[in-house]
């Protein structure tokens, strides 16, 4: 069982990574080409977390079992439109 704060807990633990591999270079210089991987596969966690947690909330909303919720496919959440 998730909860919505353990799924909160690790979207801000994925924005600290995000913004402590951002912070080493901000003197201009760029990111290797493990640490744009890394970015990439946050930004995709990130995304996959959010829509986690908003279908949770829905779940609950409309009175159903919020643990009905699961993490949808990368390949699902990043076709979205904002």
């Amino acid at each position: 069982m998730t909860s919505d704060a353990s799924i909160s807990d690790h979207i801000e633990q994925l924005v600290a990574e995000e913004q402590a591999l951002r912070g080493r270079h901000s003197d201009g210089s760029g990111l290797s080409p493990e640490e744009q991987a890394r970015m990439e596969a946050i930004k995709v966690e990130l995304d996959q977390y959010w829509d986690l947690l908003r279908q949770r909330r829905a779940h609950e909303e409309f009175g159903e079992d919020p643990d009905l919720a699961d993490i949808r496919p990368a390949s699902e959440v990043e076709n979205y439109e904002q």
